[in-house]
């Protein structure tokens, strides 16, 4: 599903959650962003979008899902030759840091994740982009 912010917007995320009361947080958090966000339940519905060919300028994945999880999901798609793609791990679990570095992911957030938090990774994310572009 896809959810866009009102207003330009270039920044396109995937948040891949399976508990809908974070999906709906995170994904407000990234529309207050000026994000175009996608919404995956899992890792498998994640790959599955860049095996169709999506791109995605930002990745937030949580760890503990169903089917494919976060860390498994990230190994997957950086093996695809995502390597631009900024993928963010967020979860509440004590070692979830060291599953999604070792995976591949590029930072990690605790939960429960802030909007202060989220504001300065999103905004590297456009700065970056705003770079390549020059």
């Amino acid at each position: 599903m896809e959810l866009k912010a009102k207003g330009f917007t270039s920044i396109k995320a995937l948040l891949v959650e399976d508990i809908e009361v974070c999906r709906l947080v995170l994904s407000t958090f990234l529309l207050r962003l000026h994000c175009e966000v996608t919404l995956a339940m899992n890792g498998k519905e994640a790959v599955d979008l860049f095996l169709e060919g999506k791109k995605f300028d930002i990745v937030l994945f949580d760890k503990d899902m169903p089917v494919i999880t976060g860390p498994e999901a990230i190994v997957k798609i950086r093996a695809m030759g995502e390597t631009d793609v900024k993928i963010v791990g967020v979860s509440a679990d004590n070692h979830a840091m060291e599953a999604f570095m070792g995976a591949g992911a590029d930072l990690f957030v605790p939960k429960p994740i802030r909007m202060e938090a989220l504001g300065p990774i999103i905004q590297d994310v456009i700065n970056k982009k705003t770079n390549d572009m020059v």
